[in-house]
């Protein structure tokens, strides 16, 4: 599956780390614990009439919805860090990674940069000028 890098996804990318561990715990309750039990109500005409009958079970439907949010959500944030990871420019890098990995402010940034006397330019002149020249919208 190829994920294209827009704005929006750099945007949720912190979001979706931290749901990666919540949907991976969920999931194991669903297996491992009586949450993954469903109930459906069926009509059973076993005696000439259609009445209805509840029928209760693993509800592998929503074990499977919530496996393929997480599968998405996982090759979403890789593809965000090898996206990353593949800038050229080192300082580019340097302040994605500090922005979206590490979850830096802009002033920490540009403290960390040498650019503590103009805190909006690690943001303006290199994150935004990165993403207008690579095409990100």
């Amino acid at each position: 599956m190829e994920v294209r890098i827009t704005r929006e996804l750099l945007d949720n990318y912190r979001k979706i780390k931290r749901e990666i561990p919540i949907l991976e715990y969920e999931l194991h309750e669903l297996w491992m614990t009586d949450k993954g039990m469903g109930n459906s109500v069926i009509l059973n005409g076993k005696n000439g009439s259609k009445k209805p009958e509840t029928v209760v079970g693993f509800d592998q439907e929503k074990y499977n919805r919530r496996k393929r949010t997480l599968n998405l959500k996982k090759i979403q944030a890789e593809a965000v860090e090898k996206w990353i990871d593949d800038i050229p420019d080192g300082q580019t890098r340097c302040v994605f990674k500090m922005f979206y990995r590490d979850g830096m402010s802009w002033n920490k940034i540009a403290a960390k940069t040498g650019f503590s006397q103009s805190p909006d330019y690690p943001r303006l002149m290199i994150r935004d000028k990165f993403l207008k020249d690579q095409g990100v919208k």
